[in-house]
């Protein structure tokens, strides 16, 4: 990896629960939007955890560490899932804890640095290894992944010298913009159904396996097809609005007429990157989502729509 590329290293944003517990697997199953006899020792799955009204409410990213199934998510969303979680748990065997003061998240750009830690290169896309207890999970099909490892260990890449926790964080963003790959922050928990993520693209559903929170939902949008709302990838303007610090959450009106709501954001030099859930279409006017500030109302941003790495229709 170049300097000049996207730098490796600890996710401080981001923190892990852990299930434990002869039921971990199948509370699991009854909870989130994937099949978790999929989740083998050698592969690892997206799913989305749903309100009853087929909300997501968080994304994670399961591994199948030695010490227990992992959830990858945003830290500010750790909590207020656990909390929910455990009400469901009742007689099940299954316990819900935060592994930080044994368990840590890298992002890795590119496998030499994995080579060069002596760490092995799962092959298969959305692969997973392990090695005395240091997990790495291939994300998709790309040359990107986790490591899950002890806080004490050397996560940062070697030559990631200078590189402060919001750079690295910048860099896996920006990488998830690009791929097109979704995240939900506590200001977008419960704003979208699972599909508008594109979640059902992304092998994030299974609509074959037993029921599970939010399922009726789910299925009923996929089955009469009243799919509205697809995440898309924008550049937006530098320097042509009002305001411009667009913000995670917050409503976009653009000029072909669409609507939306930003839900990843990252300014570089030559523009703003970002991922938006927006209709497939021009909304009518008791459809469009409030602006954030008067200035907003009337603004029609001339966004640029970058092609996904993967089909919507």
């Amino acid at each position: 990896m170049e300097a000049s590329g996207p730098r490796s290293g600890r996710l401080t944003h981001l923190g892990i629960l852990r299930f434990t517990g002869p039921d971990a697997s199948n509370f699991l199953q009854g909870q989130v939007t994937n099949d978790l006899k999929r989740l083998t020792a050698n592969n690892t799955m997206l799913a989305a955890y749903l309100t009853p009204q087929g909300r997501v409410l968080a994304l994670m990213h399961l591994l199948p560490h030695s010490s227990g199934t992992l959830a990858i998510l945003p830290r500010e969303l750790m909590q207020p899932t656990a909390e929910r979680l455990r009400k469901f748990v009742l007689r099940a065997k299954v316990k819900i804890d935060d592994p930080g003061a044994s368990l840590a998240v890298a992002g890795c750009h590119g496998s030499a640095a994995l080579g060069q830690a002596g760490l092995p290169v799962p092959g298969e896309a959305g692969g997973y290894a392990e090695l005395n207890g240091v997990g790495v999970a291939r994300i998709g099909r790309e040359t990107r992944y986790w490591v899950v490892a002890p806080p004490t260990a050397p996560l940062d890449a070697p030559d990631s010298g200078g590189c402060t926790a919001a750079m690295i964080e910048r860099d896996w963003r920006l990488a998830d913009i690009q791929a097109g790959l979704p995240q939900v922050y506590a200001a977008t928990s419960e704003v979208f159904v699972a599909q508008m993520l594109n979640l059902d693209r992304l092998d994030g559903i299974s609509f074959s396996k037993g029921c599970y929170t939010g399922q009726e939902i789910v299925a009923r949008t996929q089955n009469l097809g009243r799919i509205k709302r697809r995440l898309f990838h924008l550049q937006l303007p530098h320097g042509e609005l009002p305001r411009h610090d667009w913000r995670i959450g917050e409503a976009l009106s653009l000029s072909d007429g669409r609507q939306g709501r930003i839900t990843e954001v990252i300014e570089t030099e030559a523009a703003i990157d970002a991922l938006a859930v927006l209709s497939l279409g021009a909304l009518p006017a008791s459809e469009i989502p409030e602006a954030e500030g008067p200035e907003k109302a009337a603004i029609r941003v001339p966004a640029v729509q970058v092609p996904l790495p993967y089909p919507l229709d």
